[in-house]
């Protein structure tokens, strides 16, 4: 049961449109490290993790991660509200337009759209937190893409939150990687599935 605010994490208050912005950082919102996939792995790979504190810090991540859908689908919003027809298509992104009008829809800033095989639930502690460590760095690398590109402040600031907010979650899917290391009792740990295979590293 989770209760939901109706405000955003953080503020997102962009006031001059940029479709071709919203193109590169709809990524977020469906490509291969996104804020969807990173919910749904999370939100998955809880229900096999052997400890419940571990499985508590991804339902919590999990949870914030649909958080952080939220506010790129608001900057996506806010980069279109507004723009004609003539101007999304001057922006480039009639192949858009033509599909989702300036709905939000999940796709990577190349087009590709949102597929579940673009992350892992493995039902291995070690595998999936190792995944959710990587999915991470990869999604502030998007972020320090995205940065790179956009200069426009009003969106580099949310943007920069959200980066921030990758490290956090790296470092604290590090230490449920410990919390399992150090209950397995054996340094072979990476040699098996303790769930799956009993005994085995002893």
């Amino acid at each position: 049961m989770w209760n939901y605010e109706r405000r955003l994490q953080y503020p997102v208050n962009i006031t001059s449109p940029n479709a071709k912005i919203a193109q590169i950082i709809l990524s977020q919102y469906g490509g291969p490290d996104g804020e969807a996939a990173a919910s749904f792995r999370y939100l998955s790979q809880r229900y096999s993790m052997p400890d419940r504190k571990v499985a508590g810090l991804l339902t919590d991540i999990g949870t914030e991660e649909l958080a952080h859908l939220e506010m790129v689908a608001s900057i996506v919003r806010q980069l279109t509200k507004g723009l004609s027809a003539e101007e999304l298509e001057e922006a480039g992104v009639a192949p858009y337009y033509v599909d989702h009008t300036a709905g939000i829809w999940p796709q990577a800033a190349g087009g590709i759209p949102f597929n579940a095989c673009e992350f892992q639930s493995k039902g291995d502690a070690i595998t999936d937190l190792f995944e959710d460590m990587a999915a991470e760095q990869k999604a502030r690398t998007t972020y320090d893409n995205i940065l790179r590109l956009v200069k426009d402040p009003e969106v580099c600031d949310p943007i920069r939150f959200l980066r921030q907010r990758e490290i956090v979650h790296f470092q604290r899917f590090g230490e449920g990687l410990r919390m399992i290391q150090d209950d397995l009792d054996r340094s072979n740990f990476y040699m098996c599935n303790p769930e799956f295979d009993p005994g085995c590293g002893k």
